[in-house]
């Protein structure tokens, strides 16, 4: 099989995940991963929601932007993407998506606390906010930039008034970075509405279920739970 064709259907993949998560924003949100070539990414076409994307809705767009491969529009937000894979050389696929618990716990002058697994994979370094820019599309590559910017070694990033972004060495990491992310702003949410958290796990114990509990099989395991509820919607 080509290389094209695998990641291809890494993006299908991302997106049935993200769609059976329930991480959807009807057409807006977007998965991609690295092009095996060096030409840019492949990325879901405009136009479409997580849970309708196929081979023919998956684009290739060139760093700067030109459809190189693919029928269809390509995102206005692509420099989310190029600009984070020309500046992290270690991701591969990456997620943005507009979840309303990304947009809330943004909004609070709130450091993420590991209250559950979830948060695990973004305490070490913290999760970072956008703060250089407001909440608009990110449209050019320069805002693409300050996006890696902020992000810097980070497995994710909160967008404020606007989503989130999330990076991974392979597209189950990424996809799942995006879910527990989701869940981890969630469940921080919870608590502050119940008068605030009070308990959270220490460094140590955070750093042991990072390998224990979020170790590269884990991710794979939930992904592959995702692809297949996916499948069946």
């Amino acid at each position: 099989m080509s290389s094209a064709l695998v990641q291809v259907g890494d993006v299908i993949a991302a997106s049935a995940a993200l769609a059976s998560a329930g991480l959807g924003d009807m057409i807006w949100g977007h998965a991609s991963v690295r092009d095996a070539e060096g030409r840019g990414v492949w990325m879901k076409a405009a136009g479409y929601g997580f849970e309708e994307v196929d081979s023919d809705r998956v684009l290739l767009v060139s760093w700067s932007g030109e459809v190189l491969a693919g029928v269809g529009r390509r995102h206005l937000e692509y420099p989310i993407h190029t600009q984070l894979y020309l500046a992290r050389p270690d991701v591969n696929a990456i997620v943005h998506t507009h979840a309303p618990a990304f947009a809330a716990f943004a909004s609070l002058d709130q450091v993420l606390r590991p209250l559950s697994h979830d948060a695990v994979p973004f305490t070490d370094p913290p999760l970072p906010r956008l703060t250089a820019v407001t909440g608009s599309l990110i449209s050019t590559p320069g805002l693409g930039d300050a996006v890696a910017d902020a992000l810097g070694a980070s497995n994710g990033i909160l967008l404020p008034s606007h989503g989130a972004v999330t990076v991974g060495a392979d597209t189950a990491a990424a996809v799942m970075y995006s879910v527990l992310l989701e869940r981890a702003c969630r469940t921080q949410l919870t608590a502050l509405a119940a008068g605030g958290p009070k308990v959270w796990s220490d460094e140590q114990e955070t750093a042991r279920k990072r390998d224990e509990v979020w170790n590269e099989a884990q991710l794979d395991a939930g992904f592959a739970y995702l692809v297949r509820q996916g499948a069946s919607l």
